[in-house]
């Protein structure tokens, strides 16, 4: 693939996803009365920068791999005091300055967005281009693997999976969805094999064993636009739901973590799909917006979700969190990134020069 092209494509995509979540940021911040100092798009020098009418300083970085706002005060958030010794003037457009349930806002406005931009994204798709994220593949077993949890279980090709526990599946997505979610557990499933329903049940496993029949597809058909709506809130729903649920396996050891990729993952990704064209493009941006918002939905002290879970705590309890506890937290806190991209570079590493992982 074409290293310029794979570059362009990240960037674009990158830029995309993070403009829209430090959008969020800033929007509200600017809503609340909150000055916001600065609007980056990337790390680093600025190559091209600006003063807009409010003093905000807008640059684009040399380093375009992420992105941030500098509200003015938020670094204030635990240390208090800094803020009560500072004169009035200087306390206007101050981040404490904003009552608590505007301080959450802003902090909920990133991923908000992102959720936004996969919704919009997913339901232009369902508008116009369904087959790209319109699960065509039916649930219809079309092998069983000898000796399986399926085959063990009676499963036969053929059957066709129309629920697992609670969940109604409609296709096979849906299908690995809903193992995913049974993963430590018996799964009961329900299947129609010719005019009868037969109930079985499979035990937890890494796989079932089951083949899908590649000849039964339904091709998606073009929605309008409150139909569409409604699928682009469904599939946004969906990816989400499906991060947590990798996430949540990586975590208790379920699933290897070998599986995370850093921004050369994302780069080959971004490059395929600008080959594929424009609408696989938009589909990857929607996916990547997902990933964004609900990683920083964890309760890490440095991501949003760490932030909205201490003010959360702070409403709950009537006390300000605040010291060295909270220094030291966020210390863990960055440390827990750094180590999560040290990690995801190494895999990719190990996978594209075929280093001894």
């Amino acid at each position: 693939m074409n290293i310029l092209l794979t570059i362009v494509a990240l960037l674009i995509v990158l830029g995309i996803v993070v403009f829209v979540h430090e959008l969020g940021h800033f929007l509200a911040a600017r809503w609340a009365g909150v000055r916001v100092d600065t609007f980056s798009i990337g790390f680093g020098p600025a190559i091209v920068k600006w003063h807009d009418k409010h003093g905000t300083l807008w640059k684009i970085a040399c380093l375009p791999l992420g992105g941030y706002v500098s509200i003015y005060g938020q670094e204030d958030m635990f240390n208090r005091k800094k803020y009560a010794d500072l004169p009035a003037d200087k306390k206007r457009g101050h981040y404490l300055s904003a009552p608590a349930w505007k301080q959450f806002i802003i902090i909920a406005a990133g991923v908000t967005m992102n959720f936004i931009l996969a919704w919009v994204i997913y339901t232009s798709l369902f508008m116009f281009q369904p087959r790209l994220v319109g699960n065509s593949q039916l649930p219809v077993v079309g092998q069983v693997i000898q000796e399986s949890i399926a085959f063990n279980a009676g499963i036969k090709p053929g059957d066709t999976i129309v629920r697992i526990d609670d969940a109604k599946i409609s296709n096979w997505g849906d299908l690995i969805l809903a193992k995913e979610l049974a993963a430590s557990r018996d799964a009961d499933v329900m299947i129609v094999r010719g005019d009868k329903l037969v109930n079985v049940k499979l035990s937890p496993s890494e796989r079932w064993g089951m083949i899908a029949d590649g000849s039964k597809k339904a091709d998606p058909a073009r929605q309008n636009l409150f139909r569409a709506m409604y699928s682009g809130a469904r599939k946004t729903y969906y990816e989400s739901k499906t991060l947590v649920v990798v996430l949540k396996q990586i975590i208790t050891g379920e699933r290897s973590s070998k599986q995370l990729g850093s921004f050369i993952t994302i780069a080959e990704y971004s490059g395929r799909a600008m080959l594929a064209g424009f609408f696989t493009l938009l589909s990857l941006i929607a996916l990547l917006s997902v990933n964004l918002a609900v990683i920083n939905l964890l309760p890490l002290p440095v991501l949003d979700g760490g932030y909205l879970l201490i003010l959360i705590i702070e409403a709950i309890t009537r006390r300000k969190l605040q010291g060295r506890g909270m220094e030291i937290a966020i210390m863990v806190g960055w440390l827990l990134i750094l180590a999560l991209f040290a990690l995801t570079m190494w895999n990719d590493l190990v996978r594209v020069f075929g280093l001894n992982g």
